[in-house]
């Protein structure tokens, strides 16, 4: 009694909701490495059957990149109701034909490929840039009188379908030092947008310049083919010194000085401290000498001081780094 009234209502949903996709004319377009949702349920195809007469199929279409090659078709996510006499198999096949749709050019790229769990098909070498069809369909097979009418997701990815890194790629990833900036350059689109903007000179440009003040992940959309791709370039900020913000002059022979780990790398950095009423401590030019608690040779009192340091070198001045150092005797 269940089995039948399911099998009532199926019939009842399959007569109002046919998929918009169920002609080549109207096929869903999926984007490379990005799964697209999709059903044959109520599917009534115009188009004579290319796997299984009757079989409620239904038609997807994707653009090969610029270098061409195999595809990978996957379907996934295969759920199909529970109804009497139906069968829980998807059949996929992929055509070469026109974009008139005319049957009688198409021509198999990837003969009929079948499972009731997740499946993958691949293709022959296909053309570079060059648009095919995917046809996917239920299976009646085994003892069962209904094709099958399931939910499942498709994706195509592989050697000539994958678009990002290789007719759209974000740069390789890149060090800046902290306060540095870096030119981006991005390869292939006709658009772009940029996210976060933040630290860049603009968007809507392939090669922003990037002055981020802390690491940052770059993405970066575009359009090809109908399809929006995002790719990332990662920005590692690079701080080259790294000043303690604490040092016990007391004389006992440990920390005694600031030591800042990596100046000596910079032998021509500027090197200045004030106290918490902003009179000038220390200066330095060079950090030769490490700083030790002391005004003009006179210890000064614990508390609280500020620095200024300006690592200066051959290719220009970096940001100056500002902070803090307590003395603590």
């Amino acid at each position: 009694m269940r089995l039948a009234f399911l099998a009532s209502c199926f019939v009842a949903l399959t007569a109002l909701a046919q998929p918009p996709n169920t002609d080549c004319s109207t096929a869903a377009l999926t984007c490379a490495q990005q799964p697209l949702t999709g059903t044959n349920t109520g599917a009534n195809a115009p188009l004579p059957a290319f796997c299984q007469p009757g079989a409620n199929q239904v038609w997807y279409t994707f653009f090969t990149n610029s270098q061409g090659g195999t595809v990978d078709v996957a379907i996934t996510s295969i759920d199909c109701p529970l109804v009497a006499g139906m069968d829980d198999e998807l059949s996929l096949a992929v055509l070469a034909g026109d974009a008139n749709c005319n049957p009688a050019l198409f021509s198999a790229v990837m003969p009929c490929t079948s499972g009731s769990a997740p499946f993958v098909g691949t293709t022959l070498a296909l053309a570079a840039n060059t648009q095919y069809w995917v046809v996917v369909a239920g299976v009646q097979n085994g003892g069962a009188t209904i094709p099958a009418q399931c939910d499942f997701s498709i994706v195509v990815s592989g050697p000539g379908a994958n678009v990002v890194g290789v007719d759209f790629d974000a740069g390789p990833d890149v060090e800046i030092a902290e306060g540095a900036a870096v030119q981006l350059n991005v390869t292939g689109g006709t658009n772009w947008n940029w996210s976060p903007t933040a630290g860049l000179s603009g968007n809507g440009i392939p090669n922003p310049i990037a002055n981020p003040q802390q690491p940052t992940a770059y993405a970066v959309s575009t359009q090809l083919n109908g399809c929006t791709y995002t790719d990332t370039v990662y920005v590692e900020v690079i701080q080259l010194i790294d000043p303690p913000n604490t040092f016990t002059p007391n004389g006992d022979g440990m920390n005694d000085t600031w030591e800042v780990p990596g100046i000596a790398d910079y032998p021509g950095s500027e090197v200045i401290i004030y106290d918490r009423w902003g009179q000038k401590v220390f200066n330095s030019n060079g950090y030769r000498e490490p700083w030790d608690g002391t005004n003009n040779g006179r210890p000064l009192s614990e508390g609280t001081y500020y620095y200024f340091i300006q690592l200066n070198e051959v290719e220009g001045r970096s940001a100056p780094y500002l902070g803090f150092v307590s003395i603590i005797r």
